[in-house]
């Protein structure tokens, strides 16, 4: 493959070039769904018309509307020139015509439903490829383009088949276009990972819960997915008039609501923001996610799940004052607050309200999670990272802050620069790459529903409540995996007993 300029595949809808960067095939900027542009903005994707000839698939497709500026910053680099036409994926693969088709695993990226395209340098599929899995990344609808409700929206359907969580349905568009196509590229339709952080995880969880999403995957992995309850309808739908009344549309008719300039819609103040959440009641989502996996009626598949030591470094992208929170619940729950301090032994707002912020927004996550996974029949395995970057461990006093883990699992260290001259990427920062990279590996190649046991340094055990084991993957910054028997498990219980006196990230 690497003597090859174009590559060149065959798809339902037409055929495309790729290029080669050395032994991979890489394809960009694929339209999985029409523009959701026009009459088709907030209405399900549409199918793409088939083209004549060859398409290139060398470029980029456009992100979808969001800040350029706030996305280079904390969103993991640059998506370009964002536009509302921005249903297109990317394909990397080792082999066309493999001898066996190949594992696929698709990226859904975080960014808070705001940020993020599958075109940054830290989601590159090009490390994993090379390992022998074909990777594919997508851009979906972000901020109120992917997620909005409004009644003369509403009033477009059928009862019972509103559709409010257009950014799930993009995602769902995609694993269909997957299984349409991905033999093609020398995938295996019959063995499909999805797999994001952030609000990818999110994603990644509320496929689980979708009956839309049956059948288009068979197992799933969600870094640092987080436990904020999703919007209801309700909320979403008040929040969608007061959109309206923002742009002094007072009654609106969905012509009107459509001829808003999208740009416009990602400028609203804090206030008239959606998410960081899907929401719940429509056909994507007809329950809330976390109420689904309570009651276990999630998919039966395989889920790995886990989260890192200090994910409250998001917090503020949250607006959330951690030491405030734990100050004022000394005022009104003093014997909550002494609780807290017996179980986590810290007595500083600030050290304390980071690790119960954490623990409550994130860790639990896991723990509801693979518990919810036993009671289905079906294999969880459950993750701690807390490993920094040997050059960077002065930048990160707290632990591995939140994303800083995908680096490591997509194996991308080279594939982004450095922070500063001085904090270049280590040959001890790539070996831990490579042994953490090759769990996720294993799961997309091997995991079933009658797994049992991940491969890897060390092997890594399904959780089961008589078998609590986490796979600890870094130790206090530094290099070391290793498994930990009931985990914070007296901690998350007693934080799931006092749930509602707790800090409620909203």
């Amino acid at each position: 493959m690497k003597n090859q300029q174009h590559i060149t595949v065959n798809t339902a809808e037409g055929q495309l070039a790729g290029s080669a960067e050395g032994e991979i095939a890489v394809f960009k900027g694929i339209p999985y769904a029409a523009p959701p542009t026009g009459e088709r903005r907030w209405r399900p994707p549409a199918a793409v018309t088939p083209w004549h000839g060859c398409r290139d698939a060398l470029a980029w497709g456009s992100a979808s509307w969001q800040s350029r500026e706030v996305c280079m910053e904390i969103g993991g680099g640059d998506p370009a020139l964002p536009d509302e036409d921005c249903l297109y994926l990317n394909v990397w693969t080792p082999e066309i015509e493999p001898v066996r088709p190949l594992p696929v695993i698709v990226w859904i990226h975080g960014g808070g439903y705001a940020l993020g395209a599958g075109s940054l340098a830290p989601y590159s599929g090009k490390p994993l490829a090379a390992r022998g899995v074909v990777m594919v990344t997508l851009n979906y609808r972000l901020g109120h383009l992917g997620f909005f409700a409004h009644p003369a929206l509403d009033a477009e359907y059928p009862a019972g088949k509103t559709i409010n969580n257009f950014a799930l349905l993009d995602q769902i568009a995609a694993l269909q276009w997957v299984q349409r196509n991905i033999p093609a590229f020398g995938g295996d339709r019959h063995n499909v990972t999805i797999m994001g952080e952030s609000s990818g995880a999110r994603s990644v969880l509320s496929l689980f819960c979708s009956p839309l999403a049956q059948g288009l995957f068979h197992k799933g992995i969600a870094q640092s997915a987080y436990a904020l309850p999703d919007v209801s309808r309700t909320e979403a739908l008040a929040l969608g008039e007061k959109v309206a009344r923002h742009f002094s549309l007072e009654q609106p008719s969905a012509e009107q609501l459509r001829a808003l300039p999208a740009e416009a819609l990602t400028l609203l103040p804090p206030g008239m923001r959606i998410g960081p959440t899907p929401i719940a009641g429509d056909a994507v989502l007809p329950l809330p996610m976390l109420k689904v996996f309570a009651r276990a009626r999630q998919h039966k598949l395989p889920i790995l799940i886990g989260s890192n030591s200090d994910e409250s470094s998001v917090l503020d992208y949250f607006g959330v004052n951690a030491s405030a929170l734990v100050a004022d619940l000394r005022r009104r729950q003093r014997p909550v607050y002494k609780l807290l301090n017996w179980m986590y032994d810290l007595h500083d707002d600030r050290a304390l309200g980071r690790a119960v912020s954490r623990d409550m927004a994130f860790t639990a996550m896991s723990q509801l999670v693979v518990a919810a996974q036993c009671q289905v029949g079906m294999p969880g395995w459950r993750y701690w990272f807390d490993y920094v970057s040997e050059r960077s461990r002065d930048l990160c006093p707290d632990g591995a802050w939140h994303g800083a883990e995908i680096v490591y699992t997509l194996n991308t260290l080279d594939q982004v620069p450095a922070i500063e001259a001085g904090r270049e990427i280590t040959d001890g920062d790539r070996a831990f790459a490579e042994d953490v990279s090759q769990y996720w590996l294993n799961f997309a190649r091997y995991a079933t529903p009658f797994s049992s046991t991940l491969e890897g340094k060390v092997a890594w055990p399904a959780w089961r409540p008589d078998n609590d084991i986490t796979l600890c993957l870094g130790r206090q910054g530094e290099a070391h995996i290793s498994l930990k028997e009931n985990f914070m498990k007296r901690r998350l219980r007693i934080l799931s007993l006092f749930r509602r006196a707790m800090v409620k990230l909203k």
